[in-house]
């Protein structure tokens, strides 16, 4: 097996051999698992206690955690310019802090504007601590075969609900769910602020050389066709695939099985995302961009279709919602690689943020707008079939994204070729 902490390439500095730190990808491992884990998963967990004890509405506590998702999908992008031109370590370090910083805002909170301030501040602690930096590193320091790296990440990503919605679960079952954030808020600290200041400190590598078939400028680049079609796709197919994730118990439960019941189903979807992930290195190597992006996109749809006609036996739908995971990991992937795929790993940073950006205000808009529309649409399963319809749309997007034969991703005509 390869060593992924170990091995060297000329490619992954653009300027010649250097070393790959060995610290980088275990620390990120970690990290990935307990930002997600405590900054993300904790909430859902811990919101009905809030609401208890506070008095504000579901409606009101969830509007502030969305607001640090827009936050976050925001900042992104000046994060990767940043990433892009100094590396992780700084930004990573200190969003770490900062996400610290923010829960403890929370925890203390004694009312709504507070309230509010602290997840706005814990927002700057996704766009900085999440997969996108850590995408980023790995990106340029594992290149070309950063694939490989950031499935392993993602992998470990996939265990922070396995790991931490059980514990906070443990500790609101003994403290308050200020006490609780306020314990989550250390856990944070001890263990994400020491990772990345340590492992993250190698020096930075020169940017690669942009390919030769691609458009010189991120400018260019952002402004382009395939570009603008391809974060359209990607911020269609996360808006449904969000609504799915957060509709699937209510539909299931309209269908008359126990919450238990359903909530099963959407934990074993959790696990078809892992299993989904090992499959993304040899789907890469044999798919180019804009077929792969097509068909992981539409089989979304598929599953979500299958989710709205599929009421039993309780088998079969576990059975989709697996599949349908497994579809949500390789996205996952999918959108890592989406701009190394195309337009090479030079800035990485600054054009991952501008795609994601859409894409990860859609999928904190995704829970309300679904909500609205179950109402109206006569039901989950209309939804879900309206949803199905939405992940169809995108693959047509993403397949419109294909480059021309002229040039690719905006690429200025060729003189006297």
């Amino acid at each position: 097996m390869t060593d992924l902490g170990t091995r060297t390439d000329g490619a992954t500095t653009g300027t010649g051999v250097r070393s790959r730190p060995r610290a980088a990808l275990p620390a990120l491992c970690a990290t990935q698992i307990t930002s997600w884990g405590i900054v993300y998963y904790a909430f859902p967990v811990l919101n009905p206690q809030i609401t208890a004890g506070t008095g504000w509405s579901t409606a009101t506590t969830t509007a502030a955690f969305s607001l640090a998702l827009i936050v976050s999908g925001l900042a992104g992008i000046r994060v990767g310019r940043i990433i892009d031109h100094r590396g992780p370590r700084t930004v990573m370090t200190a969003g770490s802090a900062v996400g610290s910083l923010s829960l403890v805002i929370v925890a203390l909170a004694p009312n709504l504007p507070v309230f509010f301030a602290g997840w706005a501040l814990a927002g700057l602690a996704m766009a900085t601590t999440f997969y996108q930096p850590a995408f980023a590193a790995l990106t340029r320091w594992w290149a070309p075969d950063h694939v490989r790296a950031l499935t392993v990440v993602t992998l470990a990503g996939g265990l922070a609900s396995t790991v931490f919605a059980p514990l906070t679960a443990v500790l609101a079952d003994h403290l308050s769910w200020r006490a609780t954030y306020a314990v989550l808020a250390a856990i944070l600290a001890a263990v994400t602020i020491p990772a990345h200041a340590l492992a993250l400190k190698a020096p930075w590598p020169a940017a690669p050389d942009a390919p030769a078939d691609t458009a010189e400028t991120p400018r260019t680049i952002v402004r382009s066709r395939p570009f603008l079609l391809l974060g359209a796709a990607l911020t269609l197919s996360s808006f449904a695939m969000y609504a799915v994730v957060v509709t699937l118990v209510p539909l299931l439960v309209e269908r008359g099985y126990t919450t238990a019941q359903a909530a099963w189903a959407l934990g074993l979807g959790g696990a078809g995302q892992t299993l989904g992930r090992t499959l993304y290195a040899p789907l890469a190597r044999r798919t180019g961009p804009t077929v792969r992006t097509t068909v992981l996109i539409a089989l979304g749809g598929l599953t979500t279709a299958a989710l709205a006609v599929t009421p039993g036996p309780y088998g079969l739908v576990i059975a989709v919602s697996i599949a349908a995971g497994m579809v949500r990991g390789n996205l996952t992937l999918l959108q890592a690689t989406a701009v190394t795929d195309r337009w090479g790993a030079r800035h990485y940073g600054r054009l991952s943020g501008i795609l994601g950006a859409p894409a990860m205000t859609a999928s904190a808009l995704a829970p309300f707008a679904a909500a609205l529309l179950a109402v109206p649409l006569g039901g989950y399963p209309a939804l879900f079939g309206v949803l199905a319809g939405l992940g169809a749309l995108a693959a047509l997007v993403a397949a419109g994204g294909t480059p021309t034969a002229k040039g690719r991703a905006g690429r200025r005509p060729s003189r006297g070729r």
